[in-house]
């Protein structure tokens, strides 16, 4: 009896010991870690592609909201502002048709964004500053303008995750 006694303590002593350093909650880099609230202004548009700033600063905040690390802020009562900048929009050609080597068939795009936090405190010190992408693909239909603006929205929205992703988890 002592015996088993014995080794259902000694059992569980070493299944709550398993548990030792484990915390509830994100880890947010040390560079972030006091900032509970994000300021996200209207995004600067560097390409050709009108109302992009809009889809980009929604991505963004979508992003922010379902990963739920940092909560919105407005200007006045947030801790840190977040500046994304659109600046670069790449097509390669996946797939071509066999008849015309030179008609895309199935393009791929990728966006790229540059962000920076800066803290509300003391505006001249950045937080933390990157380059996060979204690369989707698409096929060409008669009617290319909406095939592309409906991919747009695709990458926004991977490249808003990628971006969220650094700022919560640091990479």
């Amino acid at each position: 009896m002592r015996v088993v006694l014995s080794f259902i303590l000694l059992a569980g002593t070493l299944l709550l010991s398993s548990c030792t350093g484990y915390q509830l909650g994100g880890t947010k880099p040390d560079a972030m870690a006091h900032v509970e609230r994000i300021h996200v202004p209207l995004a600067k548009n560097l390409t050709q592609i009108p109302r992009a700033g809009a889809f980009v600063t929604n991505g963004v905040v979508d992003a922010l909201v379902r990963d739920g690390s940092y909560r919105l802020g407005t200007a006045d009562n947030a801790d840190a502002t977040l500046e994304v900048e659109f600046y670069q929009v790449d097509f390669d050609a996946i797939r071509t048709y066999e008849a015309n080597r030179l008609r895309p068939e199935e393009l791929s795009m990728k966006v790229s964004l540059k962000w920076k936090v800066i803290d509300s405190a003391n505006p001249l010190k950045v937080l933390d500053s990157g380059v996060s992408s979204g690369r989707t693909s698409f096929f060409v239909d008669p009617n290319l303008q909406t095939a592309q603006q409906s991919a747009i929205n695709d990458a926004i929205q991977r490249a808003s995750i990628s971006l969220v992703a650094r700022l919560a988890d640091g990479f």
